[in-house]
């Protein structure tokens, strides 16, 4: 018996396979573009769905599927006409539209009520800031959408006709009821969108009904399988890393760095969400995760990959490669990381990339491992502000790209102090979400049972104390970049 792991990222998706002993036995990839220019940072759902047909379609030839659970990056919304046709590119988190509309909408219902709803600090790289500025801005376009999804619950209702979405996800909305667990028709209602837009919220892992007729004629499959709802990405991470209560966390470097540690409380820290750090319903009963993130974690080493390595352009795996050659000691090179933007706890969208401490020795090695160790001394940024606020995960489970990277993993260690885990599963995301939907149409009691089966820890990496201390030094520096650089950027960028 055979269950597939939909998951969609920002630049491409994947389907992994897994077999109901919790073994992985295939996955297929689709790599897609975005469009970041003119200040607008967009993708095409017509091309994410077109790539997950290809995917299917190339799984059902090998193997018959029981049932495929859906699991996406947050934030990005569809709208959809009468006919079900896309009316416009999609605004990915990072697109700057929305910010009057967010501060519009805090000045009908305010701050705090609205995150004493949603569990988010208002911010225009959530979905609704953005819903309202194409009413206010595009009015046609507007009036004829029908429907607006977000990737996940686009996806399924595309694979089974069923408008469905996850609670994990809904939160990623601005306007998604944590604690009730329902769409906030205040919210709605303050910001003038049409709540009957939305799809039906629903717990993760449950079943949205059966592939359509048509696309497995499509597709080729011997029979139609099921459909499962399953999270948003970084959910699914947390659940494929089997951990379901508080005391660990997960770090998911994908396009997007974010370590997730789990609450058995919603915290009540104002401090907290002014820092950007939302409150999200997890998978397991009065549980919920927060999310620490920076906007561009392996998006920095793709931008690195596509604009630095021409020459190795015939190497397969340009990473590996990469990995392999660079220098064991610390870089000394100071890389502020936001080439995206700056996410918690700055929240700060005009912030811009930085590196500091060049000179004519380093080499683009050098710049490369100098990477991967600025979004590491971000995250550290990050675990300090969680640390005060209470929560101080003891150990991370390494999930995503980044976790292929012993040097990456290595570097982790050595930065935050912490042993740092990755799993045997290539794709973790993938697997929980093969977990949710293994429960989801019963093969599983819950997921602590789907856990014996598909949670299986690779290798951990432990701190070296030698180098921990060098980290230290540069990132007590590190630590001043932000405030230093953020008002000549700001002077730079004046018309």
């Amino acid at each position: 018996m055979f269950i597939g792991g939909l998951d969609i990222g920002t630049t491409g998706c994947k389907l992994s396979i897994y077999n109901d002993k919790g073994e992985f036995v295939f996955n297929s990839y689709k790599e897609y573009d975005v469009s970041r220019k003119n200040g607008a940072h967009e993708v095409d759902a017509q091309i994410i769905f077109d790539s997950v047909y290809d995917v299917l379609s190339e799984t059902v030839k090998k193997y018959e599927l029981e049932a495929v659970g859906v699991t996406t990056f947050g934030e990005t919304f569809v709208a959809l006409d009468e006919n079900d046709n896309v009316l416009l590119p999609s605004m990915l988190y990072t697109d700057p539209r929305g910010e009057k509309e967010c501060e519009e909408l805090c000045a009908i219902l305010g701050e705090k009520r609205m995150i004493g709803i949603s569990g988010v600090k208002p911010h225009p790289m959530y979905s609704l800031p953005k819903m309202m500025w194409i009413k206010n801005n595009l009015p046609k376009v507007y009036a004829k959408i029908k429907h607006i999804f977000l990737m996940e619950d686009y996806i399924v209702y595309k694979l089974c006709g069923k408008a469905c979405i996850d609670y994990s996800l809904a939160a990623r909305t601005m306007a998604f009821d944590i604690r009730q667990r329902c769409w906030s028709r205040e919210i709605f209602d303050a910001a003038g969108i049409d709540v009957s837009l939305m799809s039906e919220p629903v717990p993760a892992g449950k079943v949205a009904g059966i592939l359509k007729k048509d696309i497995a004629d499509r597709l080729g499959a011997n029979k139609p399988f099921k459909i499962v709802n399953g999270s948003h990405d970084q959910v699914a991470a947390t659940v494929g890393a089997g951990i379901f209560a508080p005391g660990e966390a997960v770090d998911g470097t994908g396009t997007v760095e974010c370590i997730v540690p789990i609450f058995d409380h919603i915290p009540e820290n104002e401090e907290m969400y002014n820092k950007g750090y939302a409150v999200v319903p997890y998978v397991t009963e009065n549980t919920y995760v927060c999310y620490a993130f920076s906007f561009t974690g392996g998006a920095v080493l793709k931008w690195f990959r596509d604009n630095f390595t021409a020459k190795y352009n015939d190497v397969k795996n340009i990473y590996a490669l990469l990995d392999a050659n660079i220098k064991d000691d610390p870089t000394g090179i100071l890389v502020l990381p936001h080439f995206a933007g700056a996410a918690t706890p700055y929240m700060d969208n005009s912030s811009r990339a930085a590196m500091i401490g060049l000179t004519l020795e380093h080499s683009n090695l050098d710049i490369y491992k100098a990477l991967m160790e600025g979004v590491t001394y971000e995250l550290m940024i990050n675990i300090e502000n969680l640390e005060h606020f209470g929560i101080s995960p003891d150990k991370i489970y390494a999930t995503g790209g980044g976790a292929s990277s012993d040097v990456w993993l290595q570097i982790k260690a050595d930065i935050l102090n912490r042993p740092m885990t990755s799993l045997s599963a290539k794709e973790v995301g993938a697997c929980g979400t093969c977990m949710l939907a293994g429960v989801g149409i019963g093969l599983y009691k819950d997921l602590e049972e789907a856990k014996q089966y598909f949670v299986k820890p690779k290798s951990t990496a432990f701190p070296n104390k030698e180098k921990n201390e060098t980290y230290a030094k540069y990132y007590s520096a590190y630590r001043k970049i932000y405030d230093a650089v953020r008002p000549i950027v700001e002077e730079a960028n004046k018309s």
